[in-house]
């Protein structure tokens, strides 16, 4: 696409953001859920603009030097934009913090970064945080925002740094505006990592690490100001805050800020967004609902959405060959009518106006990518993790290929190095790890390249991620599984919600996982269990149908790799809980450390 001079010549993420009100002052910047009024409000880039002016004002009267981190606790809003924006424009530097983690973790955050302030929008998880993070000397001022102004200055909770934004805004209000200046290689953001192993790991991304990233983003994806973003990962992620929050910046598109996941489908419909930006686990979810859907209306409604699959997969490989060929007539006749009687009814469930769908943060599995694909849902999978801004690869609309992770942006250099790594060089690649200059090393070498710790290959110069190289297992007798294809295998059928195989070191791969309640409570019925579905969930009976069932799924795996043992729950693994990362991906050990006593048991003799 064509880039306006002041955004392709930004260098900040503060220019960013001053272009695009230059450029498009009236134009919608944000859509907000008011509940007071039952309806969506607009919020202009100039309406924006002068709203982050009165943050910037109160942030500068605490007179934090440049440099000084500010973290953020705040759900996806035009308040993360007022904070963020004003932050930046300081020389601070943004700590984003998951809305759903728990007090112990986001103390250590605090802690780790040196946080000089927090700003957070739930007065009671503030009740709940204080006491955890009363004892630290560098946190300087808390600010809470509440959905009433306050009526009084009294400290909250009896803690002295602590103070209701309302007033904290007001008493800036007088203040005159600074100057600061802002360079690309200063600090823009501190994103702790919620990996699957250990204590999450600082990463430092500057201002052009970000903005590189968006600006090559911006040529493939191809955003425009028609287009409206639906926002609903959490923008404590970074490839929400580079896909989802900066690059509609650039692109002046209007971003909508979904009210909750709970809400996410009745959104999708209300807001009707031409690009999304998301996680497998998001389409995943969709796919199942559309199968369980399926399973409930027949024999033809299956049939038709079969055929439906077929040919519209057949359109799609023929709009990404050149030339293009001519399709069958007997295709070129039916698809009208299974376009409105299937594809057009999956599209309209997410808003009937979908122009891209931008998945990232996981693999997805194939089947899932090609049946969006035919129905018209144009999924784009990509590539990148928090230590490249995030984003390494991404699939074109004219050239994508579910198979792969698609082609490597513009300025990005990879190569392929021992054990197939995949190694990354460009303006992406972190500074390094907070306050870890050793971990910095490993991962990072002196000429740049950074070690990914993915297995990957090219293919007609697109990229095939293969797997993490520490997650493969080795079993005890020499045998080697990639745990993450085992489970996609396994969860394509929707009796599983989710699913996490096991076998490290052990004589044989074991499995833990959590079913759908309904779907099971149906199926108990049908193989006559009595009593409670939860008594009976880890009876004999129980596993040898649901390992019967997996086996099905994973018979193109060697037999060594199929599941000998299974424990169930009910009780999905969550974010909150400590067991999932913001991206939905599972957090092996702790799951591990969660379960041991179950997992003992399904390798003891």
């Amino acid at each position: 696409m064509q880039i306006g001079k002041s955004i392709a010549d930004a260098r900040t993420l503060p220019d960013l953001f001053r272009a695009r009100i230059a450029l498009t002052p009236h134009s919608v910047a944000y859509r907000q859920y008011d509940a007071g009024a039952g309806d969506w409000v607009n919020w202009t880039w100039e309406q924006t603009g002068d709203a982050v002016e009165l943050w910037r004002r109160a942030l500068a009267a605490e007179n934090f030097p440049a440099g000084s981190r500010i973290a953020t606790l705040i759900p996806n809003s035009v308040n993360y934009v007022l904070v963020d924006q004003a932050a930046l424009s300081l020389g601070l530097v943004i700590v984003p913090l998951h809305l759903t983690d728990n007090p112990e973790n986001l103390a250590y955050i605090l802690q780790d970064s040196g946080a000089s302030a927090l700003i957070i929008d739930d007065p009671a998880y503030w009740t709940r945080l204080a006491p955890a993070v009363a004892g630290l000397s560098d946190l300087k001022r808390v600010v809470v925002v509440s959905q009433a102004d306050a009526a009084d200055d009294r400290p909250i909770d009896g803690d002295a740094r602590a103070v209701e934004a309302s007033l904290w805004l007001r008493a800036a209000k007088a203040r005159e505006s600074i100057g600061v200046q802002v360079l690309p290689e200063m600090l823009a953001a501190i994103v702790y990592t919620s990996g699957t192993t250990g204590r999450p790991k600082g990463v430092m991304l500057s201002h052009r690490n970000v903005v590189s990233n968006v600006i090559a983003v911006l040529d493939y994806v191809a955003p425009d100001s028609s287009d409206i973003f639906l926002s609903f990962l959490p923008l404590s992620h970074t490839f929400e805050r580079t896909a989802g929050y900066y690059l509609p910046i650039a692109a002046g598109s209007a971003v909508a800020f979904s009210r909750s996941v709970a809400l996410l489908s009745e959104d999708m419909r209300r807001v009707a967004p031409t690009v999304l930006i998301s996680v497998p686990r998001v389409y995943e979810r969709a796919y199942r609902r559309i199968q369980e859907n399926l399973a409930g209306q027949g024999v033809l409604a299956q049939w038709l959405f079969n055929l439906t699959e077929r040919i519209g997969w057949r359109r799609f490989l023929n709009s990404q060959s050149n030339p293009p060929c001519r399709l069958p007539l007997l295709q070129r006749l039916l698809w009208p009518v299974l376009d409105r009687k299937v594809a057009a009814k999956i599209r309209a469930q997410f808003g009937g106006r979908l122009r891209v769908a931008v998945a990232g943060g996981a693999p997805m599995p194939e089947i899932i990518s090609r049946s969006f694909l035919a129905v018209g849902i144009n999924v784009l999978q990509g590539y990148g993790m928090t230590e490249t801004s995030p984003v390494v690869s991404v699939n074109r609309l004219e050239h994508n290929d579910p198979a792969t992770v698609g082609e490597v942006i513009p300025g990005v250099e990879v190569r392929i190095g021992e054990n197939d790594e995949l190694l990354v060089r460009g303006p992406n690649v972190m500074l390094g790890y907070w306050g870890r200059p050793e971990e910095t090393r490993r991962v990072l070498t002196p000429d740049g390249w950074l070690h990914s710790g993915d297995q990957a290959r090219t293919q007609d110069g697109r990229i095939v991620i293969k797997g993490r190289i520490k997650e493969i297992i080795v079993t005890s007798t020499g045998e080697k599984i990639a745990p993450a294809d085992l489970e996609q295998a396994i969860m394509q059928d929707p009796l599983f919600e989710q699913v996490m195989v096991l076998g490290e070191q052990r004589p044989f791969i074991a499995a833990i996982a959590v079913l759908n309640r309904a779907m099971m409570e149906n199926e108990a019925r049908k193989l006559g269990i009595s009593g409670t579905l939860d008594d009976s969930l880890n009876s004999d009976r129980v596993h040898a149908w649901v390992l019967a069932r997996i086996k099905r799924s994973v018979a193109q795996f060697p037999s060594y790799a199929t599941p000998r043992k299974i424990w169930l729950t009910l009780e999905p693994w969550t974010v909150s809980a400590g067991l999932m990362t913001p991206t939905l991906k599972l957090k092996r050990q702790a799951i591990e450390r969660d379960f041991a006593k179950e997992i003992a048991a399904l390798y003891a003799k």
